[in-house]
């Protein structure tokens, strides 16, 4: 059944680090250090990105029109040069079984569709009597990745193609997919493949296993919103996101846009966490093997941001390689407890020079004051902007610290990019 979980998503995807050329040793390498380090504090999925089933790939940029490994029933398989443990057939169950081993949960991404080797040599799909040549949609092809053709969904065994996949899924032990180029296509209609994630919905459901489904790349079309609530656990509300100051601003506009359907299993996703070390294999962008580009402010910044309105947290940088520094921003449990205890996050201020949200806690209010322009900035926000009246206690959620109290206005100093998450709680 499509999962719906109380709280978004967190754990680690290989893309970040590995682009498309992610082996198994590397994977459980970082579960192993997701179950000592991170565990504890929710993270729980560990995911493996693009093209797990290309024997060559080596970065990630990639390789056109490539041979994939493929089962008798047009199923893409894991490339054993990379995944040893999937020889004999047995695809991921190996690799799901160790990390279901260290108390986590295993996810795989896949391209919407059906593979076009596949379609041309029109090998048997299973559960129809009809080739893989009847089930494709051609016309319909992502413009980065010649893996696949799009699924017909006036096919007759369009939708036999996806129950196999994911009943194949099922029996490896998967717990979440995301599939690309579907939340949205430049080619389609507004942007949305709507037919396929209605296809792939039915087949999840018919699965026997709970997945999450989670769909890329952004930015998905808000007048489609119903849509993807119905239909998918998460998917991406914007582009995609890397370690630059100017993407992380650009999503503030996109959370404003999303906050009022966060919530009750739906989880609009802010991309994946730039942190820590990156592109250790390939470059992405044209930008090669590096820590992170922003600041530590910058880092806080975007944390905040995220667990604030309520995004998955998919940490994107090599774990084993992360400092002190990195690690705090993803064990801060009073920051972290927003994802399951807060609600109705907005935007309550914005101008060219700071921004101001605000959410709701059991027993208070969350206020995070973003300094967005170039040079410190002193904020003051009234309270009456915030819909508050009395005299508040004041908690810094990053500092972990009481900072007094508040009655009439908060005045703040925020160096350039620098935010401040406060917990504001009335005095009785």
């Amino acid at each position: 059944m499509l999962k719906k979980p109380d709280t978004p998503p967190m754990g680690w995807n290989s893309w970040d680090c590995y682009g498309a050329a992610v082996n198994e040793e590397q994977v459980r390498a970082n579960a192993r250090y997701m179950a000592e380090n991170l565990k504890e504090y929710g993270w729980e999925y560990v995911v493996v990105d693009i093209q797990w089933y290309e024997s060559t790939a080596d970065g990630s940029r990639m390789h056109a029109f490539m041979p994939l490994c493929m089962d008798g029933y047009s199923r893409l398989i894991p490339a054993e040069n990379r995944f040893p443990s999937a020889a004999g057939g047995k695809g991921f169950a190996p690799l799901a079984e160790y990390v279901h081993s260290l108390g986590l949960k295993f996810g795989i991404h896949i391209m919407r569709g059906i593979p076009r080797q596949a379609v041309h040599a029109n090998t048997p799909v299973l559960g129809s009597a009809l080739g893989a040549r009847h089930a494709a949609k051609y016309a319909s092809i992502c413009p980065w990745c010649t893996d696949n053709y799009g699924v017909d969904p006036l096919s007759p065994n369009g939708q036999a193609y996806y129950d196999s996949i994911f009943q194949l899924y099922a029996q490896w032990g998967v717990d979440y997919v995301k599939v690309d180029d579907i939340a949205y296509n430049a080619w389609e209609k507004e942007g949305l493949v709507e037919d396929e994630i209605v296809m792939i919905h039915k087949a999840i459901d018919r699965c026997g296993r709970d997945m999450v489904l989670s769909l890329s790349p952004g930015p998905a079309p808000l007048s489609h919103a119903d849509t993807l609530c119905r239909h998918a656990t998460m998917w991406r509300i914007t582009a995609d996101l890397w370690d630059s100051w100017d993407d992380i601003v650009e999503d503030m506009d996109r959370c404003a846009q999303w906050a009022p359907y966060v919530g009750q299993g739906n989880w609009p996703d802010a991309d994946m966490l730039p942190l820590g070390h990156l592109s250790l294999i390939g470059s992405e962008h044209g930008i090669g093997e590096r820590m992170t580009r922003l600041s530590r402010d910058e880092q806080v910044t975007m944390m905040t941001l995220w667990c604030l309105c309520r995004s998955p947290l998919m940490f994107g940088g090599e774990m084993r390689d992360n400092d002190a520094f990195t690690l705090s921003l993803l064990t801060n449990r009073e920051v972290l407890a927003l994802l399951s205890h807060s609600s109705g996050a907005r935007r309550t201020i914005r101008n060219d020079n700071f921004q101001v949200w605000q959410a709701k806690g059991e027993n208070s209010t969350y206020v995070a004051l973003f300094n967005v322009s170039t040079i410190p900035r002193r904020i003051g926000v009234p309270l009456y902007h915030l819909g508050l009246e009395g005299t508040y206690r004041v908690y810094d959620l990053w500092e972990k610290k009481e900072i007094g109290t508040v009655e009439d206005i908060w005045q703040d100093e925020l160096r350039n990019h620098q935010c401040r998450l406060l917990k504001l709680t009335k005095e009785a």
